[in-house]
């Protein structure tokens, strides 16, 4: 039995990926010390992990510091090292560990495994990006701002670098480094199929496709629902304070055919939206995967949890994104044909109405939808990610 320790983000996002494997690991024999932000520590125990937790609101103040620019969100992240790192150190000091697992954009994983000196893997849970992708984009990005505060936040981030190599007796290489954490053996919970460029990636990295397990606490009762003509609308778990958007989807889909599922998120408070016409259902929460089983089309904010669980039962997209890297997921959907991408912004109820009829009617699109499935079900899941971390481990020398 090795120990393994685990370090990622405080988002469900993140987290939910992990969950599937981190069950299999310990179900094989390995123990996990899982570190994380306590809201997650219920779903994380539940998997047979030990949880320790870091403070997620310095954690969070200390990522935005620095502000919006490119060179900003980088900084941000290796602020997070002095956060980090000494909760970590101190709640894992009288414990050996044989490897580190990491997520991808957590900014301190990959310095973790230097201080530790341990054998690391990377875990992705979007789309992976090599380095000049990211140089590429970190480029693109810093167009949207004058050159003296790009030139300002670059020097703020070498400052940084220096004085965090100095504290902690670490190697910084690269921006790159920071944002994307790579390791000697990457985990990519999508396809190549689905992942831009999917061919371009080395053996490194293991696309084993979402990971997908059943939530607990997943009882819906589909008993009044119309299924031949579910719609179902979520902006996901963050950016999900939308009211304007959920009255537009009221006027656009009231007294139609068709039933609408609306999960709201803990943001919005149902009063907000006023009089919910007959052929709504509107919850805060709803267990998604057992809902994506049953609609016929999803409106979305382009997660990629959200957008790979509707793909892996084959359910055409429209994706309306809101942040981070759903603007990506949202172009790929769209390029492959798996369905449209919308902008929220100005978006008329005629409009969304429209889209959402043609999407149902376009034999194509579910066509694409469900190869994209049969290809995130043939990548193995969390049991082929195991797989992999175990072959990794071989060729390590790490005992079982």
């Amino acid at each position: 039995m090795a120990r393994v320790l685990l370090i990622n983000a405080g988002s469900e996002g993140h987290i939910n990926p992990t969950l599937g494997v981190v069950q299999e690991l310990i179900r094989r024999g390995e123990e996990v010390v899982y570190f994380t932000a306590e809201q997650f520590r219920a779903d994380v125990e539940r998997t047979g992990a030990k949880v320790v937790t870091f403070d997620i609101e310095k954690f969070l103040e200390a990522f935005l510091a620095g502000g919006r620019t490119p060179w900003a969100r980088v900084g941000g992240l290796l602020r997070t090292a002095y956060i980090v790192i000494p909760s970590v150190l101190e709640q894992t000091k009288d414990g050996r560990f044989d490897y580190i697992i990491h997520d991808s954009m957590f900014g301190c994983g990959r310095l973790l495994a230097q201080l530790l000196n341990l054998p690391a893997i990377n875990s992705c849970t979007s789309f992976a990006i090599d380095e000049n992708q990211f140089n590429r984009l970190q480029e693109q990005l810093s167009r949207n701002f004058p050159d003296d505060v790009n030139a300002r936040g670059k020097q703020e981030f070498e400052q940084l670098v220096r004085h965090v190599q100095e504290k902690y007796h670490v190697q910084v290489q690269s921006a790159y480094e920071v944002f994307c954490n790579p390791a000697p053996l990457t985990i990519v919970y999508t396809s190549r199929r689905f992942q831009p460029n999917g061919e371009g990636f080395d053996e490194s990295y293991k696309f084993v496709g979402p990971s997908v397990i059943p939530r607990l606490n997943s009882s819906f009762d589909f008993s009044q629902v119309d299924t031949d003509n579910l719609i179902y609308i979520s902006l996901g778990t963050v950016f999900n304070h939308a009211v304007e958007f959920y009255k537009c989807c009221f006027e656009a889909f009231a007294n139609t055919k068709y039933t609408v599922l609306l999960s709201v998120g803990r943001q919005t408070q149902i009063e907000e939206l006023g009089a919910i016409p007959a052929n709504f259902l509107v919850h805060q929460y709803v267990p998604q995967l057992e809902v994506l089983q049953h609609a016929k089309v999803f409106i979305t904010h382009g997660g990629m949890n959200s957008t790979s669980e509707a793909l892996y039962y084959g359910v055409p997209l429209i994706v309306l994104p809101q942040n981070a890297d759903q603007p990506v997921i949202a172009r790929r959907v769209a390029e492959i044909g798996a369905g449209v991408y919308l902008n929220q912004d100005g978006l008329s109820a005629d409009e969304l109405r429209a889209v959402t009829e043609r999407v149902l009617k376009d034999a194509s699109i579910k066509k694409v939808c469900e190869e994209i499935g049969d290809s995130f079900r043939t990548a193995g899941g969390y049991e082929r990610a195991v797989d992999e971390i175990f072959a990794f481990k071989r060729s390590r020398g790490i005992a079982d």
